[in-house]
């Protein structure tokens, strides 16, 4: 007998090409209100919805596991291009991509369930790992227990940028053996309480607060696989740090729209100015050369931070462990010397946009000190000074000891 119903045909996923076909588009939507956004401290629950709708979720899943087999120079450059338009929504994308890149350069085994096929179907993931109140930093409190078929986990977390706009969220937590072990868990589970509590200065919209654990079910196929300590894991450690610093090389490059959208429409000449207009002046003209040249700068060097980590992954291609370790250590020292010069050259052309107008440049209803705040927020992540030591201290001496342990350094 003959099925009256007919199969639906499979849609083919999109391509590469095609995925970076709709970046510009989605950008320009993105970056609509989020100024004011900035002001109200209204969450981009909708720049979120975008982003998923648009397929770019999965921009870094190879051909051979069905993705459209992005590079890390496309996913550096989106992150950036997203960072333009609003620089909250590229860092809180921060843990997907660091999640994706992790899936897909582990073996199966290491693969948490399922995980292929949920990005694939444009989950976004996030989480958070860190706790307030410990002696140390990493050190975890949040306790896992069995209870019946099922276990509980307790706690609560902070750093958990993305969280809110996520499908999926990671947390560690303490076994009852005293191991510390990691959970994927959809974030509607019941328990799980996403505050809205960051009090950060700057990047005020990535749910960057606390989770609250309350005896939250986790089935045993919900414990993680992925080690974050091996060398794959040392490969993402530096591609968050790159991710962190194209969230900020955005916000450069969204100082200099904003810079010369507010000359062409709205600054003055200045009284002692021989120019008519603002745009005309050649102290204005020199302001926003200089502002152009630090967001270029910055932007080759992200270019070049992402050619050093696409270089780490064709080595995991090879098995060669010597290749492995040599890009590795490129990669990590690349990334570190890219922050250092962003450290200087971000919050500097920040402050430089103030020269281009008087005293109506600094109006709230701009808020373009927005982009100082937000860049200085990113690179407070991670202490800058330890980094340029670190550098140094390799070129000098050769030392590897904080480039192997695949933290934040």
């Amino acid at each position: 007998m003959t099925s009256l119903l007919k199969e639906r045909p499979i849609q083919p996923r999109p391509s590469r090409e095609e995925l970076l076909s709709r970046v510009p588009a989605l950008v320009a939507e993105i970056a609509k209100g989020a100024a004011q956004r900035d002001l109200d401290r209204q969450l981009p629950f909708e720049a979120f919805r975008l982003f998923r709708d648009s397929g770019l979720s999965a921009l870094r899943v190879p051909v051979a596991l069905g993705g459209p087999g992005g590079s890390v120079v496309d996913y550096i450059e989106l992150i950036a291009a997203i960072g333009a338009a609003d620089s909250n929504v590229a860092h809180a994308l921060r843990s997907h991509f660091n999640y994706v890149e992790n899936v897909v350069l582990s073996a199966p085994t290491q693969r948490d369930a399922g995980a292929i096929e949920l990005i694939l179907a444009g989950k976004l993931f996030a989480g958070a790992h860190t706790e307030q109140g410990t002696a140390r930093p990493g050190e975890v409190t949040t306790t896992i227990v069995r209870q019946g078929d099922s276990f509980r986990l307790n706690g609560r977390k902070w750093y958990a940028t993305g969280t809110a706009f996520a499908d999926f969220a990671s947390f560690s937590a303490l076994d009852e053996g005293g191991q510390i072990v990691g959970v994927l868990l959809p974030v509607d589970r019941p328990g799980i309480q996403i505050l809205d509590d960051w009090d950060g200065m700057g990047q005020r919209l990535t749910a960057s607060g606390g989770v609250i654990l309350d005896n939250v079910e986790v089935f045993p196929h919900e414990f993680a696989r992925r080690s974050l300590e091996n060398l794959v894991g040392r490969h993402c450690s530096t591609l968050r740090q790159l991710h962190l610093a194209a969230s900020a090389g955005g916000a450069v490059r969204n100082v200099l729209a904003d810079g010369l959208d507010y000359v062409r429409k709205q600054a003055r000449s200045a009284a002692h100015s021989m120019a008519e207009t603002a745009r005309q002046d050649h102290f204005v003209q020199q302001v926003i050369g200089e502002i152009a040249a630090n967001s270029l700068a910055i932007d080759a060097l992200l270019a070049e931070g992402a050619r050093a980590l696409d270089h780490t992954v064709a080595a995991f291609a090879t098995n060669d462990e010597a290749q492995i370790e040599a890009s590795l250590l490129a990669s990590a020292l690349t990334t570190a010397r890219v922050q250092i010069v962003l450290g200087q050259l971000g919050p500097r052309t920040a402050e430089r946009m103030f020269e281009l107008g008087g005293g109506s440049v600094t109006s709230r209803k701009y808020n373009f000190d927005r982009h100082w705040r937000n860049i200085r927020t990113v690179l407070n992540h991670n202490p800058l000074l330890h980094k340029s030591r670190i550098v140094g201290d390799y070129l000098l001496n050769g030392t590897t000891t904080h480039l192997k342990e695949g933290k934040v350094f």
